[in-house]
């Protein structure tokens, strides 16, 4: 990367009335209605006042944000443990409960590790991927237990073996995916500003199920402990098979309900936000009842089928990422045309090789930090233009852009020391 490195804004502009690129729609993950369509503000040195922006509320306001879902989701997280933590003592015992805990980390760390590289481009907030992973782990396997009774009362009940299949192949799917993506509902109507694409979707949904199957893998773990004549033989059994073969089944399941969400908040209406939970929920049901139905042949359904459908879902979400990456190309290159960054920086910022050369760059001055801090306004910056562009709620995100925009300089003057 050369010295000169980002630049300097107030050079040559281009007609702020152009759309670089030649069209609004570089690639199918943001698709703009033409009619919705805005140029960007210009930056003639100094941000101007535009027709939209109310002076008043252009400054910084103070706002709840999202405490009262995180206080809402405490109190549902705290009602769920008081449930779940009996139920899983009473099911593995003190000891069952301990290595099945520490058993069950693993695995999780694999789905977690997962989220991170996918949300690595434009990381959501930590406190609604807490509230996710806490939804998974506790108020949708309180839900779970709370419902299954229900089904319980229709299964079959003319034999012990009818009972158990009936309950892992009609009731485990429809339950446990109702109450996991219950908690992708809640996040795309309370903190929609956060869920407006099918990447959120999908690291949304993967949390959620991440915290799910870690409180699953700690009763099949611990319970293996506590019951077992072999506990240690069969621990490593269902380690294998659980922790192993398929860490990623119910984020998978779930990851379906989060992408067609994803795609559904890309139109920023409540309605289709609830449409789309329903018919999301199609497909997760589906995938987890094939998984729960695999008996005998398990071993040649797992590489025909499951193996198979891992291998397009992780194809999916490169996808998704290359598609973030042209979006944020084409939002930048708007900014750009207006006078807010120079070819250089979009380039750098729209792909993952620039932006590691961009850091690797800072580092050498000591400002690695302030870097990551300019790559990630940015990029908050042009999926804020790309709400703007929805057509939905447009003067709430002129005001958010508009105060971005005004950081942008100071970002760039930290990086340039």
């Amino acid at each position: 990367m050369t010295s000169n490195f980002p630049g300097n804004p107030g050079g040559p502009r281009h007609d702020p009335g152009s759309m670089p690129g030649g069209s609004p729609n570089p690639t199918w993950i943001g698709r703009v209605q033409p009619g919705n369509y805005q140029t960007a503000p210009g930056n003639p040195g100094a941000l101007p006042q535009q027709s939209w922006a109310n002076p008043a509320r252009a400054q910084p306001r103070r706002s709840w944000g999202l405490i009262p879902l995180l206080l809402v989701g405490a109190v549902l997280v705290f009602g769920s443990l008081l449930l779940v933590i009996p139920f899983l003592l009473g099911n593995t015992g003190v000891t069952g409960f301990v290595i099945g805990f520490v058993a069950s980390v693993v695995p999780l760390s694999v789905v977690l590790l997962t989220v991170r590289f996918i949300d690595r481009w434009e990381p959501e907030p930590k406190r609604l991927l807490w509230f996710a992973f806490t939804w998974g782990a506790a108020v949708s396997i309180a839900a779970t237990l709370l419902i299954q009774p229900v089904f319980a009362l229709a299964a079959p009940t003319t034999s012990e073996e009818a009972f158990t299949y009936f309950m892992a192949t009609v009731q485990a799917p429809i339950v446990e995916e109702f109450s996991k993506s219950l908690g992708l509902l809640v996040l795309i109507l309370a903190a929609r500003k956060y869920f407006d694409g099918p990447v959120d979707g999908v690291v949304f949904a993967f949390t959620i199920a991440a915290g799910f199957a870690f409180t699953e893998n700690i009763l099949y773990f611990g319970r293996e402990i506590a019951s077992s004549s072999e506990p240690g033989a069969d621990l490593v059994r269902i380690f294998i098979l659980r922790g192993v073969m398929s860490p990623f089944a119910h984020a998978i399941f779930t990851g379906t309900t989060g992408l067609i969400m994803g795609f559904a908040a890309r139109k920023w209406h409540t309605g289709y936000a609830v449409l789309a939970f329903f018919i999301g929920l199609l497909p997760a049901m589906f995938l987890h009842n094939r998984w729960n139905s695999m008996g005998q042949d398990f071993l040649a359904e797992y590489f025909v089928v499951q193996v198979p459908i891992f291998l397009v879902a992780a194809v999916g979400i490169i996808l998704l990422r290359l598609a973030e990456g042209k979006l944020t190309r084409q939002r930048l290159q708007e900014y750009a045309a207006a006078g807010w960054f120079t070819p250089v920086e979009v380039e750098m910022l729209s792909t993952a090789r620039g932006r590691r050369q961009a850091i690797g760059w800072a580092a050498t001055r000591g400002r690695s930090a302030h870097m990551r801090n300019f790559i990630k306004a940015a990029t908050a910056l042009a999926f804020t233009r790309q709400r703007i562009l929805s057509g939905r709620d447009v003067q709430l995100h002129q005001r958010d852009e508009l105060e971005q925009l005004r950081a942008i300089p100071e970002f760039r003057k930290a990086v340039l020391g």
